[in-house]
C-alpha cells in the first residue's frame, strides 16, 4: 500500500512542478525524475515499490486502449494528413538516427583515449 502512495505522491507533486513551469515538461515526466532523485537519495525504499510496479508493468497493455480508441475516432484526421505524418516519422527518425551515431563515435573515441 506504501508503494501506491509513493507513486501517485511523486506523480502529484510533478504535476505540480508542471504547472509552476507552466507545463513546459510532462508532470508524469517529472514525477519520474522526482521519484529516481529520492530513489538514489534512499529517501524511498525500492522495495515499497515492487508489487505495485509490477502489477502496473503486468497490465500495461490496458493503459494503450484508450489510445488505439483515440486513434480509431480520429482516423479521418489522420488519413487527412497521412502523408506529412509519415515525412515527419521518417525524418525523425533518420535524425535519431544520425545523432546517436555521432555522440556514439564522439563517446567511442574518448573512452579509447
Amino acid at each position: 500500500m506504501l508503494g501506491i502512495f509513493y507513486l501517485l505522491l511523486f506523480y502529484l507533486l510533478g504535476n505540480l512542478l508542471s504547472a509552476l513551469m507552466n507545463g513546459f515538461v510532462p508532470g508524469s515526466v517529472l514525477g519520474m525524475l522526482l521519484l529516481f532523485a529520492a530513489l538514489l537519495a534512499g529517501v524511498v525504499n525500492p522495495a515499497h515499490l515492487r508489487k505495485p510496479a509490477r502489477f502496473l508493468l503486468d497490465n500495461m497493455m490496458l493503459f494503450f486502449v484508450p489510445v488505439a480508441v483515440g486513434l480509431m475516432a480520429a482516423y479521418d484526421l489522420i488519413r487527412g494528413h497521412l502523408g506529412a505524418i509519415i515525412v515527419s516519422l521518417l525524418l525523425s527518425t533518420l535524425v535519431v538516427l544520425v545523432v546517436v551515431g555521432i555522440m556514439q563515435q564522439k563517446l567511442g573515441r574518448r573512452r579509447h583515449d
